[in-house]
């Protein structure tokens, strides 16, 4: 019995490219402004604002390298975990249908409630696995592994 199983995380060229950029910005404000005094920028913060800010950046990109998508299908269902925010499980004889397919964009990147698909968990890319329920609730998961998905999905049919 085949089973797939899938860890994604926001590692995008970009993302990190944007995360070094602005926390290093932030480094420096503090520097500058906290270590020799000088204010940073034409309209300064004050130093506690200035704090503030920093610990809500350094917070935010901390949290971007600890959120996982963990994906888990095998014969008993489809389990995912989007970590820290909790996850669901799917037993099969809840799932009216699936299919493997291309989403494109769905407003960002997270979990995505109210959209066509229903709610959507991804990270990256614009594959994912649409899933309707019995009970009419849709969901969408991303993936970056679509091939393997689809071949793991027809041997368990």
């Amino acid at each position: 019995m085949k089973t797939f199983q899938e860890t994604q995380r926001f590692n995008q060229w970009w993302m990190v490219l944007i995360t070094f950029a602005v926390t290093g910005l932030m480094s420096y404000a503090l520097i500058q402004q906290l270590v020799f005094e000088i204010p940073f920028g034409d309209h300064p913060a004050s130093d506690t604002v200035l704090v503030l800010i920093a610990v809500f950046v350094f917070a935010l990109f901390g949290l971007l390298q600890f959120i996982s998508l963990r994906t888990t299908i095998d014969a008993s269902g489809i389990r995912i975990n989007f970590h820290p925010f909790g996850g669901k499980v799917f037993k099969w004889e809840d799932v009216e249908r699936y299919e493997v397919l291309n989403y494109g964009f769905v407003g960002g990147w997270g979990i995505r409630p109210w959209t066509r698909y229903g709610t959507v968990y991804n990270v990256k890319g614009n594959m994912g696995l649409a899933i309707q329920l019995r009970n009419g609730k849709k969901y969408l998961i991303g993936t970056q592994k679509a091939d393997e998905l689809r071949s793991v999905l027809q041997s368990l049919q």
